[in-house]
């Protein structure tokens, strides 16, 4: 613990040293979802502080797919008035001829991060962003509930369907008309590929895209998988999810009118803040596994990092600021306020975080079912691919086309974007 708070200093005293002279006016951009604004801003105050710069933050809407398209469309236009951009842990091969290169100015502190995280972020030998915090996602479930009808935990989709339709009647049927099963993101954006990859990968139906550029979705597991889900629109889960993102969900969750939901480490702390009707009355578990050959519990691979553009006018300031948010002290202060997996191996046995927030080094096990989308793979055409994934899966949910047609054009839609070259 002594060399850890050794390094917490040294981390820090890197940053506080190569505070620039001259204060400058930096900006960075960040996603509106939960209490991440809120947070980012208490760390920028005490960076301004510190540093005598001054840091606005860019407010986007909470999609990453509508990001994703204003960080291209600005990033393109050559646009110096964005410095720091949190980005999302697909983002960086589609990015990174844009971005700078942090490799000599990380040398001193990427040992500390989960080197996979850390070569997620490393295109071609250059590291183009700095971790923050990495995601996972899991199974919440209210532990009350189950606890009064005498259900157990799902291990697999088809108990969860089920238990959440037993639990689901027995709450109407004594008054509580509005609750529903499970609650998931069932709009068509890329959280809709993360929570059909997990379907369809938990049953035995692959990866959509294998690391060897097989394209490999059109399959009868996978389609039993996206049958599975359509099943549940209208019967465990409301008609609206096909228009939920994390916040619909959470929102729906929070007001304690769901018995699960899928979702992301950040729904954890704030379901348990002091206002939260459901504070205290539930817990998380693994997502469930399907029941094909080859079934196992999958959560997609989530995280953010910071990336500095090369547009920026104040590069080396922007470089600090990273680092400053990136650090051990302060990745510690996001996780006790939100609940956030750290990305620096050590923060898992913190003792204040392990008191503060027991969650984070329980979340290990679900951290260890997390598999990547196949970003690395398909690279600067990772966004028109996860695109036409996302719309097949919708239009499946939607009802419009059966699962098996469904991905029998997309796998025709993915080797025609192969055969223009990944």
């Amino acid at each position: 613990m002594k060399l850890f708070h050794a390094f917490l200093a040294l981390a820090v005293g890197v940053v506080l040293s190569a505070a620039p002279v001259h204060a400058v006016d930096l900006s960075i951009v960040s996603g509106d979802t939960g209490n991440g604004i809120k947070v980012l801003r208490e760390i920028l105050d005490r960076y301004e502080k510190e540093s005598g710069n001054k840091v606005s933050i860019v407010v986007l809407p909470p999609s990453t797919t509508d990001q994703f398209g204003l960080y291209r469309l600005w990033l393109a236009a050559g646009n110096s008035d964005i410095d720091v951009y949190q980005t999302d842990v697909i983002w960086a091969p589609q990015l990174a001829s844009q971005l700078i290169d942090l490799t000599a100015a990380a040398k001193d502190v990427v040992g500390a991060h989960f080197p996979s995280i850390i070569q997620s972020q490393t295109v071609n030998g250059k590291l183009v962003a700095l971790p923050i915090f990495t995601d996972a996602p899991a199974l919440y479930y209210r532990k009350d509930l189950l606890d009064k009808y005498g259900a157990k935990v799902p291990a697999t989709w088809k108990e969860l369907a089920d238990t959440a339709k037993l639990v689901m009647d027995k709450e109407r049927a004594a008054g509580n008309k509005d609750i529903w099963g499970f609650v998931f993101q069932g709009n068509a954006y890329e959280g809709l590929t993360c929570n059909a990859l997990e379907w369809a990968m938990s049953n035995g139906g692959g990866q959509i895209i294998e690391p060897d550029g097989t394209v490999s979705i059109n399959n009868p597991q996978a389609a039993a998988a996206l049958d599975m889900a359509k099943g549940w629109v209208g019967t465990i889960s409301p008609p609206g999810v096909l228009a939920y993102q994390e916040e619909e969900s959470r929102g729906v969750w929070q007001t304690g009118n769901a018995v699960f939901m899928r979702n992301w480490p950040y729904a954890y702390a704030l379901g348990n803040s002091e206002a939260s009707p459901i504070k205290g009355k539930f817990d998380v578990a693994p997502l469930p596994a399907g029941t094909g050959e080859g079934a196992r519990p999958v959560a997609t691979l989530g995280g953010w990092n910071l990336a500095v553009s090369k547009y920026s006018k104040h590069t080396g300031a922007a470089i600090e600021l990273a680092k400053f948010i990136a650090s051990p002290e302060m990745q510690k202060f996001r996780t006790l306020k939100t609940s956030n997996l750290p990305t620096i191996q050590a923060l898992y046995d913190d003792a204040d975080i392990a008191r503060q927030q027991p969650i984070v080094p329980r979340w290990k096990q679900i951290f260890l079912n997390a598999v990547p989308r196949p970003s690395a793979t398909v690279k600067i055409k990772y966004n028109e691919a996860s695109s036409q994934f996302w719309t097949a899966v919708h239009n499946t949910l939607s009802g419009e086309g059966s699962a098996a047609d469904n991905l029998a054009d997309l796998e025709a839609r993915l080797t025609k974007l192969k055969g223009k070259g990944w």
